[in-house]
């Protein structure tokens, strides 16, 4: 018997449950189909995705096997594939996506396409409150999820897969790969390894520190699957249970909190799919933004005068990924300080991050809105210059992404406009004057607000 493994946002062999379940039948077809909606996607997403299959192949011809690229919608690229290899099934991991389940829902009548839970630990539907109800708060959801944690019992690579030869297959897309986060799953593996050896038991403290490497740097291998989140999670339980402090404990236990946002995010976007156009909170829906186009554009090109802002902007557009504390810091500032509509810097993120997922990407940006679930209270406004003098004490990360502010002291740098430092080329004062935000952002939001209680 033949079955096609039709992979989407799994691109790795260990624990790879879909690809599990597609060999017990037989012989194997490991199949990716260009979908016309990925034009759609970033270029610079798209160009790790074309990399991480590229080595994906690589590993499959390792093992007797190779990839089948297909383009074309999948409905009707599968369906010709099914017919001509004479295949009785076709295995693939639930994605919780809108379109993922709309796009499934509607294979699964014409195919027999079968579908195996991997992409998480807990199903979006397995955490709910004891009226049936899913949680829209973080703290009661985490505390269920890790009730309901069970030893996950990880499905190693397999060391042959049997793929008929022969198989017409296109050409992996052109790509440019990316230096700062190679494509693969090795490499994920590889990243994976070093942050449990050292880094991890640091993570409490280092995870907000934007010029120290203390993150694992996984979240674009976590976002195609290059890395299971079932293995991730069940190193985090491992690196908890073998430390040999309490200390070193907490710091396990937090990464593994972050790793629970990510389903935590997952859940909220398959029971309301809504917040992916719209505010979570139907009080804030109609909050009445500024969206200055001119402040936006400074913002993007990290510009606005604000050297740790601008920082953080300029890694975004250099590397395509952002430290999870600059993220909140920048987002923060274009919702609250230049009154921006969220999904304005929302789709920006898409449009850069290699990591770019909807679920994660969408909760983030509306918890620091106030707009969603377990939102950051609404009237909470960032100081930036506060942030970047903790968590960039002595401007590191502001000199290595704005070269211009290189030999500006430790304590000017955070603040230049405040000592009169003139640089060329960058802004000699913010493009906001924090003294009105905080008056004009909760004057925004009150009237939304009272448009609702009206």
């Amino acid at each position: 018997m033949t079955s096609i493994w039709w992979i989407r946002r799994d691109l790795r062999l260990t624990d790879n449950l879909a690809l599990h379940s597609a060999l017990q039948t037989g012989s194997v077809i490991p199949t990716f189909v260009v979908d016309p909606a990925f034009e759609s996607q970033s270029t610079r997403r798209k160009n790790f995705l074309y990399a991480g299959l590229n080595e994906l192949d690589k590993e499959l011809r390792k093992r007797n096997s190779y990839l089948v690229i297909l383009k074309g919608k999948p409905v009707e690229a599968l369906r010709k594939l099914f017919d001509e290899t004479k295949s009785e099934a076709i295995y693939a991991e639930e994605d919780f996506t809108p379109y993922a389940r709309k796009r499934d829902a509607f294979i699964k009548k014409i195919l027999p396409l079968t579908l195996i839970h991997g992409q998480a630990v807990h199903h979006p539907k397995q955490v709910l409150k004891q009226d049936g109800r899913p949680y829209t708060v973080y703290t009661p959801y985490s505390k269920v999820w890790k009730v309901q944690y069970k030893k996950i019992n990880l499905i190693p690579a397999p060391e042959k897969i049997d793929t008929p030869a022969g198989i017409k297959s296109e050409s992996i897309p052109n790509f440019e790969s990316s230096k700062h986060f190679p494509a693969g799953e090795l490499e994920a593996q590889t990243r994976l390894e070093e942050f449990l050896h050292k880094k991890i038991y640091s993570y409490a403290n280092d995870r907000n520190r934007m010029d120290v490497d203390g993150t694992s740097s996984l979240s674009p291998y976590l976002r195609f699957g290059m890395l299971g989140l079932r293995q991730t999670v069940s190193a985090a339980k491992q690196a908890e249970a073998q430390a040999r402090s309490a200390e070193a404990k907490r710091n396990a236990e937090i990464w593994l909190n972050e790793l629970i946002w990510r389903e935590f995010y997952i859940q909220i976007l398959y029971h309301f799919p809504h917040v992916a156009k719209e505010s979570f909170n139907p009080a804030l829906k109609n909050i009445p933004w500024r969206n200055n186009v001119e402040e936006f554009e400074k913002w993007k090109d990290g510009k606005t005068g604000v050297p740790i802002v601008d920082a953080a902007m300029r890694q975004l557009k250099s590397i395509g990924w952002m430290h999870n504390r600059a993220r909140m810091i920048v987002a923060s500032f274009l919702v609250k300080d230049l009154l921006i509509d969220w999904r304005w810097g929302e789709a920006w993120f898409m449009e850069n991050l290699l990591d770019g997922d909807l679920a994660a990407n969408n909760g983030g940006w509306q918890w620091t809105a106030g707009t969603g679930t377990d939102a950051a209270p609404y009237f909470r406004i960032f100081n930036p210059v506060l942030q970047s003098v903790k968590f960039d004490p002595h401007g590191d990360y502001i000199r290595k992404w704005i070269p211009e502010l290189k030999d500006v002291n430790e304590k000017e740098i955070h603040t230049p406009w405040e000592y009169e430092i003139k640089i060329s080329g960058y802004p000699e004062q913010p493009i906001v004057d924090r003294e009105i935000v905080k008056e004009r952002t909760l004057k925004a939001y009150n009237i939304s607000k009272e448009k609702v209680s009206v």
